[in-house]
């Protein structure tokens, strides 16, 4: 697919298509909603969610609305219920509306749903999402500069396309550094569950591994609790948790839909998207690193930006 930015330097994995119905030239009816699976208030997936629909309504302009804490058996009717209201645009936040979205698209023609972090295009059906393996392999590059055994762990809810590409670019990074490497992985068909979470990384870190990276949601919490409880490394991801996790976080894989959805709607109400998968690219406004743990010696930082540098340039093809 063709790589094109859009505002904000974001690239975008498509061609724009000016598209009827959904995304119209830009005026004050607009509306935009947002539909999550968890809570506003989980430091993580769903929080950022929340705060991207209400930076669009803060920098755009436009009307918002969000759902929270939306069962999966009630994903269709919270989706086509904006979708009968007028809304222009409907995020279902998370691959898991998949189906939900293609249904709701059937029902309601005038309406773009949009799936974060799904890898499908249908008719009135558009993915939003990042290029998970590419931020797997700089942290599994900086893992492995950090890790003097080669050996490390990985953590994630369910065997989704998101978790496997950040899986495969991880691994990827890391044996780039220990050729020789081996991997502890566990899929915990769970993304809250804070002590699952932990459970599942006290159970690597008591395999002798340095670092562990963990793509969950609130069960996040839980994996760098048990980091920190044995003194070893954590990555966080969606958001920066340096500031909160200070003593155990080497760095963040920040993957920013506050700023990629701003952009979309931006574009949605100027009628450029359409029914496509948009994939936001490392090294941009919305896909970036967090905090550099101090510990962290200057070379390695300067060559994990460079690492960056080249998987955003394709230099490294994954």
């Amino acid at each position: 697919m063709k790589i094109r930015s859009i505002l904000g330097n974001v690239m975008l994995a498509s061609t724009f298509v000016a598209m009827t119905g959904a995304a119209q030239a830009a005026d004050s009816s607009f509306k935009a909603a947002m539909v999550m699976p968890g809570s506003i208030t989980d430091q993580s997936w769903n929080q950022q969610g929340y705060e991207a629909i209400m930076r669009a309504k803060e920098v755009l302009g436009i009307e918002v609305a969000y759902s929270e804490k939306v069962a999966q058996p009630d994903q269709l009717e919270a989706m086509s219920d904006y979708g009968r209201r007028g809304y222009n645009v409907v995020f279902g936040h998370g691959g898991e509306w998949v189906d939900a979205a293609k249904r709701a698209a059937k029902r309601n023609k005038d309406t773009l749903f949009v799936v974060t972090n799904g890898f499908v295009k249908d008719q009135g059906v558009a993915s939003l999402t990042f290029n998970f393996k590419q931020f797997g392999y700089a942290l599994g590059f900086l893992a492995g500069k950090m890790s003097e055994k080669p050996k490390t762990g990985y953590i994630s809810g369910q065997k989704i396309q998101i978790a496997t590409d950040l899986e495969d670019g991880y691994k990827k990074g890391f044996v780039s550094v220990h050729p020789d490497a081996e991997f502890l992985v566990t899929y915990t068909n769970e993304w809250d569950d804070v002590a699952k979470g932990k459970e599942a990384a006290l159970n690597q870190l008591d395999q002798d591994i340095e670092v562990v990276f963990s793509l969950l949601d609130n069960a996040q919490i839980g994996v760098l609790q048990a980091a920190q409880e044995k003194g070893a490394w954590a990555f966080g991801v969606w958001q920066d948790v340096y500031e909160n996790w200070p003593d155990t976080a080497l760095q963040s894989a920040v993957m920013d839909f506050r700023v990629a959805i701003v952009d979309f709607l931006k574009d949605a109400m100027e009628g450029k998207v359409s029914n496509e998968v948009y994939q936001v690219e490392i090294g941009t406004d919305a896909g970036t690193l967090g905090t550099y743990h101090p510990s962290i010696p200057k070379e390695v930082v300067e060559e994990t930006e460079e690492v960056i540098r080249k998987l955003h340039s394709h230099e490294i093809k994954l």
